[in-house]
């Protein structure tokens, strides 16, 4: 494993940060945890990829808080599209308020 951040699915919504610092902190340093509220999913970022790479190793699979965890290595994120236009692109002319501005002299 390279990375030091880990993905830690499947939580309960209820599940806060000092609970999941507490949890991993077993396996090594934990510099940051970040939960995203209401998807039921976060991120745990180690000091070193060898504390993280053993933190998935014991924890992967595991029942936390009711709910079998799923741990992997966090991927980089990947730039949002709003739509997928297709081969080719667009025009870009889909939004706004068109030529002109919107001003009548």
């Amino acid at each position: 494993m390279e990375g030091k951040r880990l993905y830690v699915g499947n939580l309960t919504y209820s599940v806060k940060e000092d609970q999941l610092k507490d949890l991993f902190s077993q396996y090594g340093e934990v510099v940051s945890v970040k939960i995203i509220e209401q998807k039921g999913f976060g991120f745990v970022e180690m000091a070193t990829s060898e504390e993280a790479q053993a933190a998935m190793d014991a924890l992967n699979q595991t029942v936390f808080e009711g709910r079998t965890m799923r741990i992997d290595e966090a991927r980089p994120m990947q730039p949002r599209r709003e739509f997928d236009r297709g081969p080719g692109g667009g025009s870009g002319y889909g939004r706004g308020r068109g030529h002109g501005g919107g001003r009548n002299y």
